[in-house]
């Protein structure tokens, strides 16, 4: 059996691909995340919540309605953000013009609102969600066997991560909304309902949780308590991506995934503490991330 640095292949390429599934969603949950600060400067710590919120909203439409698992990665994701932005128009929107404290205390409230609604309802123990028939079974590599379904995880997490960063800094939507940012009474005078527009930035990027809620649920069992630990490193991946930097978070995102899976490969003990190793050498030599711009 071949081997790599004293680790045979098959192992260390399947930890690879365990620590690149972990980064696509870290990349999908810290690209919400940096949505929401860059164009709305709230830190979202209900992001967790929401991506728990949209397992279970994929679970719901399975076991209650029949409505299976292809159908569930559209509509999960639609009551995701419309969850989103109920709470944007009732709570969030009033905190705009007050420090980040303030938004970052209602959404850690909002996070133990919700884990505490789904844990009463249905405990600590997790639901199983069935993989995708269409996804199911893997394909031998050589090297290593891919199972189907986590290698479509990677790449709609890909194609959806790139996607939403292309819209926002190529298109004229994207303008706009990085224009509103800066200049809000500029953006009204073409016209362009700015309360609206931050409506459903909030919408959209809490709905990526759900869309990243969705993908999850097949591979980790749907549990109130999901997002709880995953959204302490996803704050991590942010804050070493750079407050606010969406290309910073997709590929800070994928790249501790891959970190991670080499620490769990070559010194297992320094797995659940290199994210946060890399965070302080980062703050330390760039303390607005390696993609972020400084603030003035």
């Amino acid at each position: 059996m071949m081997e790599i640095l004293g680790v045979p292949a098959p192992v260390l390429f399947g930890q690879l691909l365990l620590g690149l599934i972990n980064g696509s969603f870290y990349a999908l949950l810290s690209l919400g995340l940096a949505v929401i600060f860059g164009m709305l400067n709230v830190i979202n710590f209900a992001h967790g919540a929401l991506y728990m919120t949209g397992a279970f909203a994929a679970w719901l439409l399975l076991n209650y309605l029949g409505i299976g698992y292809w159908p569930a990665l559209i509509l999960a994701p639609l009551l995701v953000g419309a969850l989103g932005i109920v709470l944007e128009r009732t709570m969030l929107a009033r905190l705009y013009q007050f420090d980040h404290l303030y938004g970052l205390l209602l959404t850690f409230g909002l996070a133990l609102i919700i884990q505490g609604l789904f844990r009463n309802a249905y405990g600590v123990s997790g639901q199983p969600y069935p993989i995708p028939s269409a996804l199911s079974g893997g394909t031998n590599l050589g090297f290593m066997f891919l199972p189907l379904y986590r290698g479509w995880v990677v790449i709609a997490s890909v194609i959806v991560c790139f996607g939403t960063w292309f819209v926002i800094e190529r298109t004229r939507l994207g303008a706009y909304l990085r224009a509103a940012v800066e200049n809000q009474e500029l953006v009204r005078a073409f016209g362009i309902n700015v309360p609206l527009m931050m409506t459903l930035t909030y919408g959209f990027a809490v709905a990526l949780a759900g869309f990243a809620g969705v993908l999850a649920a097949p591979i980790y069992q749907v549990n109130p308590l999901m997002g709880q630990d995953l959204i302490i490193v996803v704050f991590a991946i942010v804050v070493i991506g750079g407050l606010g930097s969406m290309l910073g978070s997709i590929v800070s995102g994928l790249g501790i995934g891959i970190v991670e899976g080499l620490t769990k490969t070559f010194y297992p003990e320094a797995s659940s503490v290199a994210v946060f190793v890399i965070m302080a050498i980062v703050l330390a030599l760039r303390p607005h991330g390696l993609f972020g711009r400084p603030r003035t």
